[in-house]
């Protein structure tokens, strides 16, 4: 049963998922307006109102259920049936070159101000006319 009790512990999830995203606590913080101490506090509850719960999943780039489902074994199986040279698998769990979420949320970024360059664009034409 214990073993039950912390896979169902919401702020041992989120402390996870950070954690894996390379964010601090500050970042979070500061994602969500509310101090560092009060995201340890968060990590420390075992339950959340599904409002904040939200929240936090939209400050770190997950769903709330993503949150709610989220286990370690499933995020090593999906690593390890990734790979299928054991000396790749080795590399990436113990010594990474680079964090993979860095260079997905780079990507993100960079579409992101790309669609921000093509409305603006498209507001200047649409101003001359």
């Amino acid at each position: 049963m214990p073993t039950e009790t912390k896979t169902n512990h919401i702020g041992r999830k989120i402390a996870r998922i950070r954690e894996l995203q390379g964010m601090k606590q500050e970042t979070l913080a500061e994602e969500l307006g509310i101090s560092q101490q009060s995201v340890s506090t968060l990590e420390k509850s075992e339950t959340l109102e599904d409002k904040k719960l939200e929240e936090i999943a939209k400050a770190l780039g997950v769903t709330k259920e993503g949150i709610e489902n989220f286990s370690e074994e499933s995020v090593l199986n999906i690593i390890s049936n990734s790979f299928h040279d054991q000396s790749a698998l080795n590399a990436i769990l113990h010594q990474p070159t680079f964090n993979p979420i860095d260079k997905v949320v780079e990507l993100y970024e960079r579409l992101v101000q790309a669609e921000k360059d093509k409305v603006e664009y498209l507001e200047k034409l649409l101003g001359k006319k």
